[in-house]
């Protein structure tokens, strides 16, 4: 992976964890907890979306898989603190 795809995936990261944490607590987390949300989310929507049968392509696909699976991540972290 070059520094521009290096670029990309951590900003994807940072918009998917700063929009899971506003669907999930009504705010973000600042951007180094919102980039590892969004990178962990990433895999767990890649998984899911998977295991579902389902593709996404593009820059807008990749930002909502992240956001999904951060948002199932914030929803199971959530779920354990209680």
């Amino acid at each position: 992976m070059d520094l521009t795809g290096l670029m990309i995936f951590l900003a994807i990261g940072a918009v998917a964890g700063w929009l899971a944490g506003n669907l999930m607590k009504g705010g973000g987390f600042g951007l180094l907890v919102n980039i590892l949300v969004g990178i962990v989310g990433a895999v767990i929507g890649g998984f899911v979306f998977g295991l579902l049968g389902i593709t996404t392509t593009g820059l807008i696909g990749s930002i909502v898989t992240a956001t999904a699976g951060a948002a199932l991540l914030l929803f199971i972290v959530d779920i354990i603190k209680k």
